[in-house]
């Protein structure tokens, strides 16, 4: 598929790009060969392809979320190496 000039020009201005004679050709001849690659892609038949959410073939696993045994305040501070008013203490990482 051949882009005429005014397609080119309004496609560059779009795109604020400053185009001479000789970069206005090259980019005509580069957008004409990608939309030729669009074209050949059109052709591939994909009527019963069934369309990817990912490209992974792993299946995420999910557990029922069940509330399970209460933890209080105490026994989560019970094994912190540091605490102070029953919040735990991390080193300074900031000055």
């Amino acid at each position: 598929m051949k882009i005429d000039q005014a397609s080119l020009q309004k496609i560059a201005h779009l795109a604020r790009l400053n185009l001479d004679a000789q970069g206005a050709e090259k980019m005509s001849k580069d957008l004409s060969q990608v939309l030729d690659w669009v074209d050949q892609l059109q052709e591939v038949p994909t009527e019963n392809v069934i369309p990817l959410t990912n490209m992974s073939s792993e299946i995420n696993v999910f557990r029922a979320d069940e509330v399970g045994e209460q933890f209080t305040q105490e026994q989560a501070m019970k094994n912190a190496p540091k605490k102070d008013n029953g919040f735990f203490t991390v080193p300074k990482v900031m000055e």
